[in-house]
Protein backbone atom coordinates (compact mmCIF):
# COMPACT_ATOMS: atom_id res chain seq x y z
CA UNK A 1 0.00 0.00 0.00
CA UNK A 2 1.58 3.44 -1.00
CA UNK A 3 2.55 6.01 1.50
CA UNK A 4 0.08 9.07 1.45
CA UNK A 5 2.03 12.08 1.87
CA UNK A 6 0.67 15.55 1.67
CA UNK A 7 3.27 18.17 1.20
CA UNK A 8 2.62 21.76 2.75
CA UNK A 9 3.67 25.03 2.17
CA UNK A 10 2.37 27.98 5.04
CA UNK A 11 1.59 30.98 4.62
CA UNK A 12 3.34 34.66 4.69
CA UNK A 13 2.30 36.40 7.83
CA UNK A 14 3.69 39.91 6.95
CA UNK A 15 3.05 43.50 6.23
CA UNK A 16 3.65 43.25 2.80
CA UNK A 17 4.61 40.80 0.65
CA UNK A 18 4.65 40.05 -3.23
CA UNK A 19 5.24 36.87 -5.64
CA UNK A 20 8.14 38.06 -7.23
CA UNK A 21 8.60 34.46 -8.90
CA UNK A 22 8.41 32.38 -5.52
CA UNK A 23 7.97 28.90 -5.81
CA UNK A 24 8.67 26.55 -2.51
CA UNK A 25 11.77 25.10 -4.39
CA UNK A 26 13.42 23.35 -1.12
CA UNK A 27 10.18 21.64 -1.17
CA UNK A 28 9.41 20.40 -4.78
CA UNK A 29 13.24 18.87 -4.38
CA UNK A 30 11.62 17.09 -1.44
CA UNK A 31 9.02 15.67 -4.25
CA UNK A 32 11.39 14.99 -6.92
CA UNK A 33 13.38 12.90 -3.96
CA UNK A 34 10.22 11.40 -2.91
CA UNK A 35 9.18 10.66 -6.39
CA UNK A 36 12.02 7.55 -6.54
CA UNK A 37 10.03 5.45 -3.66
CA UNK A 38 6.52 3.60 -3.42
CA UNK A 39 4.24 7.05 -2.71
CA UNK A 40 1.61 8.86 -3.58
CA UNK A 41 2.18 12.67 -3.27
CA UNK A 42 0.07 15.73 -2.93
CA UNK A 43 0.91 19.58 -2.39
CA UNK A 44 -0.95 22.84 -0.98
CA UNK A 45 0.61 25.68 -1.33
CA UNK A 46 -0.54 28.19 0.46
CA UNK A 47 0.95 30.96 -1.39
CA UNK A 48 -0.07 29.72 -4.93
CA UNK A 49 -3.03 32.12 -4.57
CA UNK A 50 -1.82 35.30 -6.23
CA UNK A 51 -3.06 37.09 -9.42
CA UNK A 52 -0.72 37.25 -12.27
CA UNK A 53 0.84 39.91 -13.57
CA UNK A 54 3.98 40.92 -15.52
CA UNK A 55 6.28 38.42 -16.46
CA UNK A 56 4.15 35.61 -13.64
CA UNK A 57 5.13 37.71 -10.94
CA UNK A 58 1.73 39.00 -9.25
CA UNK A 59 -0.15 40.01 -6.05
CA UNK A 60 -1.32 37.74 -3.63
CA UNK A 61 -4.61 37.33 -2.39
CA UNK A 62 -4.57 38.49 1.55
CA UNK A 63 -6.62 38.71 4.69
CA UNK A 64 -5.90 41.06 7.52
CA UNK A 65 -4.88 39.65 10.21
CA UNK A 66 -4.30 40.16 14.07
CA UNK A 67 -0.73 41.91 15.03
CA UNK A 68 1.23 39.78 17.63
CA UNK A 69 2.39 41.51 20.73
CA UNK A 70 5.80 42.12 20.10
CA UNK A 71 4.67 44.07 16.56
CA UNK A 72 1.04 46.06 18.09
CA UNK A 73 3.45 48.99 18.00
CA UNK A 74 3.86 49.21 14.18
CA UNK A 75 1.07 51.24 12.62
CA UNK A 76 0.68 49.22 9.25
CA UNK A 77 -1.90 46.32 8.76
CA UNK A 78 -0.29 42.96 9.70
CA UNK A 79 -1.50 40.20 7.05
CA UNK A 80 -1.59 36.37 5.99
CA UNK A 81 -0.91 36.17 2.37
CA UNK A 82 -2.06 33.43 -0.10
CA UNK A 83 -5.24 30.96 0.00
CA UNK A 84 -7.98 31.85 2.46
CA UNK A 85 -8.53 29.39 5.54
CA UNK A 86 -12.05 27.55 4.00
CA UNK A 87 -9.77 26.97 0.75
CA UNK A 88 -7.33 25.36 2.72
CA UNK A 89 -9.41 22.93 4.62
CA UNK A 90 -11.38 22.08 1.78
CA UNK A 91 -7.49 21.24 -0.24
CA UNK A 92 -6.64 19.37 3.07
CA UNK A 93 -10.20 17.48 3.38
CA UNK A 94 -9.99 16.69 -1.07
CA UNK A 95 -6.48 14.58 -0.18
CA UNK A 96 -8.11 13.16 3.19
CA UNK A 97 -6.44 10.40 4.48
CA UNK A 98 -2.98 10.75 4.43
CA UNK A 99 -0.17 9.09 6.28
CA UNK A 100 2.75 12.04 7.12
CA UNK A 101 2.84 15.92 6.22
CA UNK A 102 5.89 17.61 5.39
CA UNK A 103 5.86 21.42 5.75
CA UNK A 104 8.13 23.77 4.57
CA UNK A 105 9.68 27.22 5.82
CA UNK A 106 11.28 29.90 4.50
CA UNK A 107 11.43 33.71 6.46
CA UNK A 108 11.76 32.82 10.34
CA UNK A 109 9.51 35.58 10.98
CA UNK A 110 6.67 34.02 8.98
CA UNK A 111 6.71 31.34 11.38
CA UNK A 112 2.78 32.06 12.21
CA UNK A 113 2.24 30.51 9.27
CA UNK A 114 3.60 27.21 9.89
CA UNK A 115 1.55 27.59 13.52
CA UNK A 116 -1.98 27.89 11.81
CA UNK A 117 -1.14 24.78 9.22
CA UNK A 118 -0.40 22.67 11.86
CA UNK A 119 -3.11 23.59 14.16
CA UNK A 120 -5.59 23.58 11.43
CA UNK A 121 -4.24 19.43 10.33
CA UNK A 122 -4.16 18.43 13.75
CA UNK A 123 -8.07 19.50 14.21
CA UNK A 124 -8.92 17.71 10.70
CA UNK A 125 -6.40 14.46 10.82
CA UNK A 126 -5.22 14.47 14.11
CA UNK A 127 -1.79 12.93 15.53
CA UNK A 128 -0.67 12.61 11.86
CA UNK A 129 3.11 12.58 11.88
CA UNK A 130 4.53 16.22 10.66
CA UNK A 131 7.81 16.84 9.43
CA UNK A 132 8.92 20.52 9.45
CA UNK A 133 12.04 21.45 7.38
CA UNK A 134 13.48 24.37 5.11
CA UNK A 135 15.38 27.80 6.22
CA UNK A 136 13.56 28.54 9.75
CA UNK A 137 13.82 24.86 11.11
CA UNK A 138 17.33 24.93 10.24
CA UNK A 139 18.10 28.13 11.32
CA UNK A 140 16.00 28.52 14.53
CA UNK A 141 16.03 24.75 15.10
CA UNK A 142 15.00 25.32 19.06
CA UNK A 143 12.31 27.77 18.51
CA UNK A 144 11.00 25.57 15.63
CA UNK A 145 11.10 22.58 18.19
CA UNK A 146 9.25 24.66 20.66
CA UNK A 147 6.75 26.59 19.16
CA UNK A 148 6.07 24.98 15.44
CA UNK A 149 3.92 21.91 16.52
CA UNK A 150 5.56 20.05 14.42
CA UNK A 151 6.56 16.20 15.35
CA UNK A 152 10.31 16.41 13.86
CA UNK A 153 11.85 19.33 12.73
CA UNK A 154 14.36 18.19 10.24
CA UNK A 155 17.98 21.08 9.82
CA UNK A 156 20.04 21.27 6.78
CA UNK A 157 19.85 20.22 2.87
CA UNK A 158 17.85 17.27 2.16
CA UNK A 159 20.02 13.63 2.07
CA UNK A 160 19.55 10.28 2.96
CA UNK A 161 19.36 11.72 7.01
CA UNK A 162 15.87 12.00 5.25
CA UNK A 163 15.09 8.87 5.39
CA UNK A 164 15.82 8.93 8.87
CA UNK A 165 13.15 10.82 9.87
CA UNK A 166 10.47 9.09 8.29
CA UNK A 167 11.52 5.89 10.04
CA UNK A 168 11.33 7.70 13.08
CA UNK A 169 7.89 7.11 12.72
CA UNK A 170 7.66 3.50 11.53
CA UNK A 171 7.70 4.26 7.93
CA UNK A 172 10.20 2.56 5.79
CA UNK A 173 10.37 3.71 1.64
CA UNK A 174 11.23 1.10 -0.77
CA UNK A 175 12.56 2.64 -3.91
CA UNK A 176 10.96 2.22 -7.03
CA UNK A 177 12.50 3.88 -10.08
CA UNK A 178 14.84 6.70 -10.46
CA UNK A 179 13.57 10.60 -9.44
CA UNK A 180 11.33 12.75 -11.63
CA UNK A 181 11.87 16.79 -12.01
CA UNK A 182 8.94 18.00 -9.51
CA UNK A 183 7.17 19.51 -12.83
CA UNK A 184 6.04 15.75 -14.31
CA UNK A 185 4.70 15.36 -10.98
CA UNK A 186 1.62 17.09 -11.39
CA UNK A 187 1.77 19.11 -8.05
CA UNK A 188 0.14 22.48 -9.71
CA UNK A 189 -2.34 22.92 -12.20
CA UNK A 190 -0.29 25.76 -13.75
CA UNK A 191 2.90 28.01 -13.99
CA UNK A 192 2.97 31.27 -15.05
CA UNK A 193 6.71 30.72 -14.42
CA UNK A 194 9.26 28.46 -12.77
CA UNK A 195 12.38 28.85 -10.84
CA UNK A 196 15.67 27.40 -11.63
CA UNK A 197 18.88 26.66 -9.84
CA UNK A 198 22.39 26.00 -11.16
CA UNK A 199 24.13 25.88 -8.48
CA UNK A 200 23.79 24.59 -4.73
CA UNK A 201 25.10 27.21 -2.13
CA UNK A 202 27.41 29.95 -2.35
CA UNK A 203 31.45 29.94 -2.40
CA UNK A 204 31.21 33.41 -0.17
CA UNK A 205 30.90 33.52 3.85
CA UNK A 206 29.08 37.38 4.17
CA UNK A 207 28.04 38.00 7.75
CA UNK A 208 24.98 38.79 6.98
CA UNK A 209 23.73 36.09 4.55
CA UNK A 210 22.64 32.62 5.91
CA UNK A 211 23.48 30.67 2.82
CA UNK A 212 26.70 29.12 4.38
CA UNK A 213 24.53 27.83 7.28
CA UNK A 214 21.84 26.33 4.69
CA UNK A 215 23.92 24.72 2.42
CA UNK A 216 26.80 21.95 2.77
CA UNK A 217 28.92 24.22 0.14
CA UNK A 218 28.96 25.54 -3.22
CA UNK A 219 28.20 22.79 -6.04
CA UNK A 220 27.58 23.56 -9.21
CA UNK A 221 24.96 21.86 -11.88
CA UNK A 222 25.93 20.60 -15.17
CA UNK A 223 25.23 22.99 -18.73
CA UNK A 224 23.17 19.91 -19.50
CA UNK A 225 21.03 19.70 -16.75
CA UNK A 226 20.41 23.05 -16.67
CA UNK A 227 19.42 23.02 -20.65
CA UNK A 228 16.98 19.88 -19.57
CA UNK A 229 15.33 21.48 -17.38
CA UNK A 230 14.46 24.54 -19.32
CA UNK A 231 13.84 22.97 -22.01
CA UNK A 232 11.39 20.12 -21.22
CA UNK A 233 9.66 23.60 -18.95
CA UNK A 234 9.63 25.51 -22.28
CA UNK A 235 7.90 22.55 -23.79
CA UNK A 236 5.36 22.98 -21.34
CA UNK A 237 4.54 26.72 -22.28
CA UNK A 238 6.73 28.40 -19.79
CA UNK A 239 8.40 31.40 -20.87
CA UNK A 240 9.06 33.02 -17.87
CA UNK A 241 12.10 31.61 -15.74
CA UNK A 242 13.67 32.87 -12.60
CA UNK A 243 17.29 32.08 -11.27
CA UNK A 244 17.31 30.97 -7.21
CA UNK A 245 21.39 31.16 -7.38
CA UNK A 246 22.61 32.75 -4.52
CA UNK A 247 25.97 32.99 -6.97
CA UNK A 248 25.19 32.84 -10.59
CA UNK A 249 28.09 34.70 -11.83
CA UNK A 250 30.74 33.04 -9.99
CA UNK A 251 33.54 31.78 -12.50
CA UNK A 252 31.28 33.16 -15.05
CA UNK A 253 33.03 32.07 -17.73
CA UNK A 254 32.69 28.17 -17.00
CA UNK A 255 29.23 28.27 -16.05
CA UNK A 256 26.84 30.94 -16.54
CA UNK A 257 28.15 32.15 -19.84
CA UNK A 258 28.08 28.36 -21.46
CA UNK A 259 24.54 28.52 -19.92
CA UNK A 260 23.56 31.43 -21.49
CA UNK A 261 25.24 30.61 -25.03
CA UNK A 262 23.51 27.24 -25.04
CA UNK A 263 19.97 29.40 -24.48
CA UNK A 264 20.81 31.33 -27.40
CA UNK A 265 21.94 28.76 -29.53
CA UNK A 266 18.61 26.88 -29.23
CA UNK A 267 16.37 29.58 -30.29
CA UNK A 268 14.56 29.51 -27.60
CA UNK A 269 12.36 32.76 -26.68
CA UNK A 270 12.87 32.93 -23.13
CA UNK A 271 12.42 35.56 -20.51
CA UNK A 272 15.16 35.49 -17.76
CA UNK A 273 14.98 36.73 -14.31
CA UNK A 274 17.15 37.28 -11.25
CA UNK A 275 15.18 38.05 -8.57
CA UNK A 276 18.37 37.32 -6.26
CA UNK A 277 21.57 39.66 -6.39
CA UNK A 278 23.69 39.22 -8.58
CA UNK A 279 27.68 39.86 -7.95
CA UNK A 280 28.36 43.22 -9.28
CA UNK A 281 32.53 42.70 -9.93
CA UNK A 282 31.88 39.79 -11.95
CA UNK A 283 30.07 41.43 -14.41
CA UNK A 284 31.91 42.37 -18.01
CA UNK A 285 30.93 42.96 -21.15
CA UNK A 286 30.64 40.07 -22.95
CA UNK A 287 28.74 38.68 -20.34
CA UNK A 288 26.29 41.38 -20.30
CA UNK A 289 25.69 40.93 -23.70
CA UNK A 290 25.11 37.16 -23.73
CA UNK A 291 22.43 38.14 -20.79
CA UNK A 292 20.68 40.50 -23.65
CA UNK A 293 20.78 37.79 -26.38
CA UNK A 294 19.57 34.99 -24.09
CA UNK A 295 16.26 37.05 -22.84
CA UNK A 296 17.19 38.87 -19.56
CA UNK A 297 14.38 41.40 -18.34
CA UNK A 298 15.13 41.41 -14.57
CA UNK A 299 18.52 42.19 -13.07
CA UNK A 300 18.87 42.66 -9.65
CA UNK A 301 22.89 43.60 -8.34
CA UNK A 302 23.86 43.79 -4.75
CA UNK A 303 25.60 46.75 -3.54
CA UNK A 304 24.12 46.54 0.23
CA UNK A 305 25.83 49.81 1.01
CA UNK A 306 27.59 52.76 0.06
CA UNK A 307 30.07 52.80 2.83
CA UNK A 308 33.35 51.56 1.61
CA UNK A 309 34.72 50.71 5.07
CA UNK A 310 31.38 48.75 5.85
CA UNK A 311 32.07 46.85 2.33
CA UNK A 312 35.36 45.55 3.87
CA UNK A 313 33.93 44.48 6.72
CA UNK A 314 31.16 42.50 5.33
CA UNK A 315 33.21 40.35 3.04
CA UNK A 316 34.19 43.14 0.35
CA UNK A 317 32.00 41.71 -2.14
CA UNK A 318 31.34 44.68 -4.01
CA UNK A 319 32.71 48.46 -4.32
CA UNK A 320 30.22 51.49 -5.47
CA UNK A 321 33.03 51.47 -8.69
CA UNK A 322 31.99 47.84 -9.05
CA UNK A 323 28.96 48.42 -9.18
CA UNK A 324 28.86 51.26 -11.37
CA UNK A 325 30.95 49.10 -14.54
CA UNK A 326 28.60 46.22 -13.96
CA UNK A 327 25.71 49.23 -15.18
CA UNK A 328 27.70 50.73 -17.86
CA UNK A 329 28.78 47.35 -19.52
CA UNK A 330 24.85 46.43 -19.12
CA UNK A 331 23.48 49.40 -20.07
CA UNK A 332 25.83 49.15 -23.46
CA UNK A 333 24.44 46.48 -24.44
CA UNK A 334 20.80 47.51 -24.30
CA UNK A 335 19.63 47.32 -20.79
CA UNK A 336 17.59 50.27 -19.09
CA UNK A 337 16.87 51.41 -15.48
CA UNK A 338 13.44 49.39 -16.15
CA UNK A 339 15.68 45.96 -16.47
CA UNK A 340 18.26 46.60 -13.56
CA UNK A 341 17.48 47.20 -9.72
CA UNK A 342 19.89 47.55 -7.19
CA UNK A 343 19.99 45.77 -3.17
CA UNK A 344 20.75 48.32 -0.66
CA UNK A 345 20.53 46.82 3.13
CA UNK A 346 19.42 48.92 6.54
CA UNK A 347 19.81 47.97 9.72
CA UNK A 348 23.24 46.19 9.60
CA UNK A 349 25.03 47.33 13.04
CA UNK A 350 26.05 50.13 13.47
CA UNK A 351 24.22 51.34 10.47
CA UNK A 352 22.75 54.95 10.63
CA UNK A 353 19.43 55.87 8.56
CA UNK A 354 21.84 58.50 6.51
CA UNK A 355 24.04 55.99 5.10
CA UNK A 356 21.18 54.31 3.33
CA UNK A 357 20.51 57.76 2.58
CA UNK A 358 23.31 58.06 0.82
CA UNK A 359 22.94 55.17 -0.96
CA UNK A 360 20.01 56.06 -2.47
CA UNK A 361 21.42 59.16 -3.97
CA UNK A 362 24.15 57.75 -5.40
CA UNK A 363 22.17 55.08 -7.44
CA UNK A 364 20.22 58.30 -8.45
CA UNK A 365 22.40 60.84 -8.99
CA UNK A 366 22.93 61.91 -12.65
CA UNK A 367 26.80 61.07 -12.41
CA UNK A 368 25.91 57.24 -11.23
CA UNK A 369 24.83 54.23 -12.93
CA UNK A 370 20.97 54.26 -12.82
CA UNK A 371 20.63 57.89 -13.91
Amino acid sequence: MKLKILLINPWIYDFAAYNLWSRPLGLLKVAEYLSAYDVELKLIDCTGSFIPSKFGTGKFIFEDVEKPECLKSIPRSYKRYGMSIDDFIQKVMSVFPFDMVIMTSIMSYWYPGIQRSVDIIRRLAGNVPIILGGIYATLYNEHAASNSGADFIYHGQLNQSFNFALYTFGFKLKKKREPLPYYKLSLYDQYPFAPLLTAEGCPFKCPYCASSLLSGGYQRHSVETVLKDITELYSMGIRDFAFYDDALLVDADNHIKPILKEIINSGLDLRLHSPNGLHARFMDEELAGLMKKAGFKTIRLSLETIDPQRQVNTGGKVKNEDLQQAVSYLKQNGFTKENIGVYLMYGLPGQELQEVKEGIEFLKSDEKPLA
